[in-house]
């Protein structure tokens, strides 16, 4: 009778370990690939995270990087720069392809500035702001469209909420004395009720001059890292220096809806150079355009 014969274990890995390997080493490349471009991170330590109580200088670095906007993007970051009234300066928020495309698609259509008229809501020239200005539509372009989602990504007001950009041009002593954004009459808030907010973006830098000024604002006034740069203008309030691709968001309402009169703010007269800006108002409810 013959004796079984006994099967040696085959020494050959089986078809599915080998699959199983390559994507393992495949995977362990992309990995490593994503490391190197910077679109995958390993967790960091949060013992070097910012803490409580910096608040006050540099708050964070944005989580956006080029978002789909015209031109590169310097590195973002947030700066608050008051409480009474809540404002705020988003650094390298424009590119500088982004300033100068709004600044020429606005040149042709410069006018003279106009103030509201409180009692019927039409523009009037006023000698307290002296520089030109024109408005684009709401989502005009591709481009602006792109500026929009970006204010309301920051300032978590939907893009409806906003009127159009408005772009505004001061030469040598050209300025916006002391207002407020809010209205103090019926008729201005029909639609989208009362202005909440304003974010005032730097579209050029000034030699000297230009500054946004809050005079009524409750804080230190000299804390401000380029104090030493004002106007004799500028150090009369609390204020920020135009930098181009700079924006400024300030409120003109406090948390509980109660109008902030702290937020009287003006424009510095220019005194070198030219100032260019554009501005967003945002209201309380959609703004129909």
């Amino acid at each position: 009778m013959a004796k079984p014969r006994h099967h040696r274990p085959s020494s050959k890995r089986s078809p599915s370990f080998t699959l199983v390997l390559v994507m393992l080493l495949m995977l362990t490349f992309v990995l490593l690939v994503l490391l190197a471009l910077g679109i995958f991170s390993l967790p960091i330590n949060t013992n070097d995270a910012p803490k409580a109580n910096d608040l006050s200088s540099f708050v964070r670095k944005s989580a956006y990087r080029n978002d789909g906007g015209f031109g590169e993007r310097g590195e973002q970051w947030t700066e608050v720069i008051s409480w009474e009234p809540r404002a705020f300066v988003y650094h390298n928020f424009l590119s500088k392809e982004e300033c100068e495309y709004l600044i020429n698609l606005a040149k042709p259509h410069m006018e003279k500035s106009t103030v509201v008229d409180s009692t019927t809501g039409k523009s009037k020239d006023s000698r307290v702001r002296t520089s030109s200005g024109t408005f684009l539509r709401r989502g005009q372009d591709a481009i602006i469209r792109n500026i929009e989602k970006r204010i309301a990504d920051y300032t978590f007001i939907p893009v409806e909420h906003g009127e159009g950009l408005q772009i505004l041009h001061y030469e040598v002593g050209q300025k916006y004395e002391s207002h407020y954004d809010y209205f103090l009459d019926e008729f201005n808030t029909k639609n989208g009720g009362q202005r909440m907010a304003t974010l005032l973006m730097y579209l050029s830098d000034v030699e000297e001059g230009g500054e946004t000024a809050f005079p009524n604002a409750k804080a230190n006034f000299s804390s401000v890292p380029w104090y030493n740069e004002l106007s004799e203008c500028g150090k009369k309030g609390l204020s920020v220096k135009p930098k181009m691709g700079d924006a400024l968001l300030f409120w003109s309402m406090r948390p509980d809806a109660t109008l902030d009169p702290s937020s009287l703010h003006g424009g510095c007269p220019v005194i070198k150079g030219n100032k260019w800006s554009s501005t967003k108002w945002m209201h309380i409810n959609e703004y129909k355009v």
